[in-house]
């Protein structure tokens, strides 16, 4: 619900738990009043009249809803605009407001020149968050420098610390909590993609918080391209920060009747600790952002650990009765199965059958799939090309460069330049092809390459690119799914280098990471789901000793370590023995009996190294530990329980007090291996 106070000038938005405050000021200045548990419009009026008039420090006005530059604003501005006679900055004259059921929409112009701003707030039933963008307008040219989504600000506390993703590729998502230093500590990509080193979300709390109490403040950024998110501590105990696409350097030139909007920057206050925000983040991205479809993701086997790049017709055939007989869903064929690839220097661009390797075309191994009761999946990396490919040969011009510059190389090759027209109709025009030949159900989207000399030689602004290419991806892949409704999407860039909101409201899941090593992964796992649900994150099942480390694992740890989120199998069927394979077939059965709790039920941490899911009836635990010198004795108390009811174990049958199992919880695991649990338990009468 919105509501005003006209007198005032204040607008309350208020959600199920949660309101957010702001006015306007004698010069119609927007300023923040209040962010955090709810209240009457009454008493946020009341908060906005004890708010100070101007900074402490009487230099700087602080507090501001939209920070700009121009007068005494020393801080990171969200807007910074320069005209064509140099003069600079952002004065605010107020226009109107609009509030339409969960919008409310602010309109300013600048008080002298020809530039207006619209200030956007969109709440959503039965969520607490609130998402803000911008959209700006000009009647004269101007070089827009910097133009955030939005920009967030705390109360006074004594400290705060940030929660937030860092990582690199095989290390993604890695959760550090650190101490907000006073000055501006700054986020960002400048890799034309989400990247693996940083997420484009934070989360914030006065050093206060654990996982299930305590009050914390989040933001994430629905882009998928460069970023910058300014986080600033003021030596007044403020905290604030402002965040939206592109980076520093670039330049759009806005020109009379153009408008330029930023994608959406949504927050969330939740009074209950990491562990609330990251079940409010989850129902948020299964309700909002994710594609509608059910909660159930499908298993998948993916050919590229048993295969690389040597692959063919009968070896894939032979994959796939294998994969079948475990109770595999989809079979996925990965890299190399088109043009001339043989390795990752050549072909890549040239989207057909390799002719050596399937003769025929792949028809004959999709029908065959299809045969074995499983649907058939492909891989495809539409945003790159080998120089080496008959694509780069007849088109040179569609890549990523600028004139008399090298064209670096990356993974021997280029970033295909999506903001261009006639790369986004030839990639809508041979992927829905494909897909629609093939009856391709599952499709992942890679992407290798950071952008390098990003550049449209021609063009009369260049660095438009860094922002017109992430669109012109989203709108391929709106296109894509618009022609094949059915197609499942996994969004991978290197890993997990593009995992947000923005490509997660096209993608399905997201693959978090090449390193798919069971031990590494549950850190990595454990960095995803702060902020996205398990559903929406790939996980797979492969050899021992595992590829990328060399580390051997049991395969009942492999398999809970992948049961955890979207699990999907990858390793070499053929070299796995009989042993392995019952078990598969085993533990596959099992995880599709506890697949709707994984997928659809609100996600519990219960330490590092354990996790549970929870529907109405239903509860699933994993408990790993990974290293025989770990002897701990502590147990494992479940959460989120009625306590007055008892659940049965599925594999027992043992019955437990649920007031048990919250205060005592699980005995511990004791054993020299590598080890894990998985707990299935199930409400029952008493």
């Amino acid at each position: 619900m919105i509501t005003y106070d006209s007198e005032a000038r204040l607008w309350l938005l208020s959600t199920p738990g949660t309101s957010y405050a702001l006015r306007l000021d004698a010069d119609d200045v927007p300023r923040h009043v209040h962010w955090g548990r709810p209240l009457t419009l009454e008493q946020a009026v009341v908060i906005a009249a004890d708010l100070p008039a101007e900074d402490p420090g009487g230099d700087d006005p602080g507090g501001e809803e939209y920070a700009v530059e121009g007068g005494l604003r020393f801080g990171a501005p969200s807007l910074t605009v320069r005209f064509d006679d140099g003069v600079r900055g952002f004065e605010w004259r107020f226009v109107s407001h609009r509030a339409e059921g969960g919008l409310l929409t602010l309109s300013f112009t600048d008080r002298v020149r020809s530039l207006g701003l619209d200030l956007h707030y969109r709440i959503r039933d039965g969520h607490d968050q609130i998402e803000r963008w911008a959209v700006l307008t000009a009647d004269e040219p101007v070089d827009v420098l910097r133009f955030d989504s939005a920009a967030w600000t705390l109360p006074a506390r004594d400290d705060y610390r940030v929660s937030h993703v860092v990582g690199e590729w095989g290390r993604e998502f890695q959760l550090r909590r650190d101490r907000v230093p006073v000055g501006e500590t700054v986020f960002t990509s400048r890799r034309g993609i989400t990247g693996q080193h940083a997420g484009p979300w934070l989360m914030l709390d006065a050093h206060d918080a654990a996982e299930e109490h305590g009050e914390v403040w989040s933001t994430a950024l629905a882009w998928s391209g460069s970023r910058r998110i300014t986080l600033r501590r003021d030596p007044y105990g403020r905290a604030s920060w402002t965040g939206g696409f592109g980076h520093e350097g670039l330049v759009w030139k806005l020109l009379p009747g153009e408008r330029l909007e930023t994608p959406a920057f949504t927050g969330l206050y939740a009074p209950d600790g990491f562990g609330g925000t990251s079940r409010r983040w989850h129902a948020y991205v299964e309700d909002q952002v994710l594609p509608d479809r059910p909660a159930e993701r499908p298993l998948v086997f993916n050919s590229w650990e048993a295969t690389e790049f040597d692959i063919g017709e009968e070896q894939q055939t032979e994959l796939a009765g294998l994969a079948a007989g475990l109770g595999v869903e989809v079979f996925v064929v990965d890299d190399a199965w088109f043009g001339a690839r043989t390795g990752d220097a050549a072909g890549l661009g040239d989207w057909w059958p390799n002719p050596d390797r399937f003769p025929d075309g792949l028809g004959p191994l999709a029908d065959r799939v299809r045969a074995l009761g499983m649907g058939f999946g492909l891989w495809v990396e539409p945003e790159a090309v080998n120089p080496d490919s008959d694509l780069f040969r007849a088109h040179p011009d569609w890549i990523l460069c600028q004139e008399g510059r090298r064209r670096t190389q990356g993974r021997n090759q280029h970033v295909l330049n999506f903001a261009r027209r006639d790369v986004r109709e030839w990639a809508v025009e041979w992927l829905v092809r494909t897909v629609t030949e093939l009856d391709v159900v599952f499709l992942k989207w890679d992407m290798n390459r950071s952008f390098s000399e990003a550049g449209q030689p021609g063009a009369a602004d260049p660095d438009r690119v860094w922002i017109e290419h992430t669109r012109g991806v989203y709108e391929v892949m709106d296109r894509l799914r618009a022609a094949r409704p059915g197609l499942y999407l996994e969004s991978c860039a290197g890993g997990g280098g593009r995992a947000d909101l923005g490509v997660l409201a096209r993608a399905d899941q997201v693959w978090t990471s090449d390193n798919t090593d069971a031990a590494e992964r549950v850190a990595i796992q454990h960095g995803h789901c702060q902020l996205l649900p398990a559903r929406t994150m790939g996980a797979w099942v492969t050899d021992s000793p595992n590829a990328f480390t060399a580390r051997p694992a049991p395969v009942r740890y492999r398999f809970h370590v992948s049961m955890a989120g979207a699990m999907g199998i990858g390793g070499d069927l053929r070299t796995w023995s009989e042993d392995e394979l019952a078990w598969a077939r085993a533990l596959v059965e099992q995880y599709k009996r506890i697949r709707p709790v994984v997928h659809g039920g609100a996600l519990y941490r219960l330490g590092d190294d354990a996790v549970q899911y929870l529907t109405g009836d239903e509860v699933v635990v994993f408990r790993f530990r990974p290293s025989g010198l770990d002897r701990t004795v502590a147990r494992t108390r479940l959460k989120g329980l009625d306590h007055r009811a008892r659940y049965r174990d599925e594999d027992t049958g043992a019955v437990h007090e649920g007031a048990v199992l919250l205060g005592h919880g699980l005995p511990p695991l004791l054993s020299f291996d590598c080890t894990s649990e998985l707990v299935h338990l199930r409400r029952v009468p008493r």
